[in-house]
């Protein structure tokens, strides 16, 4: 899958930052879900979201006791199966509830970096899947490169990756403006909208 070059970037930063940086992509690909949970009746977008606010929660509030084991089991129980579903959503929602996943298994196992650099390439998979589904074919990184949507998502996470790194500390002002600019945009990785 592409690589992109934020990853070697990502070792800099510290695990608060990798969080921060996994929960603003996860915030951004949750609309996937939502938005194929409506369409197909398929679980309740909500556990989603409430898993998510924990992580948020974790990140702005000191000594925050979430129990992620739970959480985990909660989510499994969230993921739907490509199998079941003759819809496309099925896909993106599929890589938001990875992505979530990456960034519990991070809080239980204390290590943040691969889990960020994974939740960075599911979100681009997530863009370059749709892309070629749309195209009717196979794309080299090359191409997939030079497509709009593909910049505006290596765009969207290298922004978020600077903000960050120009913090020299754990700064809540930004998690918390990172967080309800994601949420008030209501737009994914692939340009779904929240459903209202």
């Amino acid at each position: 899958m592409l690589r992109n070059p934020i990853h070697k970037r990502l070792e800099k930063l510290e695990s608060w930052q990798h969080l921060t940086f996994m929960a603003c992509l996860c915030e951004r690909m949750y609309p996937n879900y939502q938005v194929f949970c409506l369409q197909s009746g398929f679980g309740d977008p909500m556990v989603y979201r409430r898993i998510l606010d924990l992580v948020w929660e974790t990140l702005v509030v000191k000594d925050a006791k979430v129990n992620f084991d739970n959480q985990l089991e909660k989510l499994e129980d969230a993921i739907p199966s490509a199998d079941d579903y003759d819809i496309y959503g099925v896909y993106p929602a599929i890589d938001a509830c990875i992505s979530l996943g990456e960034v519990i298994h991070s809080r239980l196992s204390g290590e943040t970096l691969e889990h960020a650099i994974t939740v960075s390439e599911t979100s681009l998979r997530t863009v370059g899947m749709l892309e070629m589904t749309q195209a009717g074919r196979e794309m080299t990184d090359e191409e997939l490169k030079v497509l709009p949507a593909m910049m505006e998502e290596l765009d969207i996470q290298w922004e978020i990756f600077r903000l960050l790194a120009e913090c020299e500390e754990r700064d809540l002002e930004l998690i918390k403006g990172l967080r309800s600019d994601l949420r008030e945009a209501a737009v994914s990785n692939i340009g779904v909208n929240l459903a209202g």
